[in-house]
C-alpha cells in the first residue's frame, strides 16, 4: 500500500471520529521535517507522521518530532490506522457498536 493510501484512511478514519484533520503540505518555506498530518479535537492536538511498514523517519523529521515533543504536543509516527485508533474514545466504541448492528441485519 502507498504512504498516501495509509494518509487517506488514517484521515477518513479520525474525521468519522470527529476529529478536524489536515494534510501537510511541504512546500518551499516550510518547516522541514513537518508531519504528514495535522489533527485537532476539544482542543486536543495531534501531529502525525505517515510511514509505510518498514519506512523510515529523516533527519528532519526526527529533528520535528522532538521540537513538537519538547513543547508538550503529541507526534505519532502511524504506519496504519491501528497506530491512531487510541485517539477515537468513545467514538470508537459508537462506530463499533453501529457496525455491529449493520452486520447483524446483513
Amino acid at each position: 500500500m502507498k504512504e498516501s493510501e495509509i494518509q487517506a484512511q488514517i484521515r477518513d478514519y479520525l474525521r468519522l471520529c470527529g476529529w478536524f484533520v489536515v494534510k501537510i503540505h511541504q512546500s518551499l518555506g516550510s518547516y522541514r521535517g513537518i508531519a504528514d498530518l495535522y489533527a485537532l479535537r476539544d482542543g486536543q492536538h495531534v501531529w502525525i507522521e505517515v510511514k509505510r511498514p518498514g519506512g523510515r523517519q529523516s533527519e528532519y523529521q526526527k529533528r520535528f518530532q522532538r521540537d513538537i515533543e519538547k513543547h508538550g504536543g503529541i507526534y505519532i509516527l502511524a504506519r496504519s490506522i491501528a497506530d491512531v485508533e487510541h485517539l477515537a474514545g468513545e467514538k470508537q466504541l459508537e462506530l463499533l457498536d453501529k457496525n455491529a448492528l449493520f452486520r447483524r441485519k446483513t
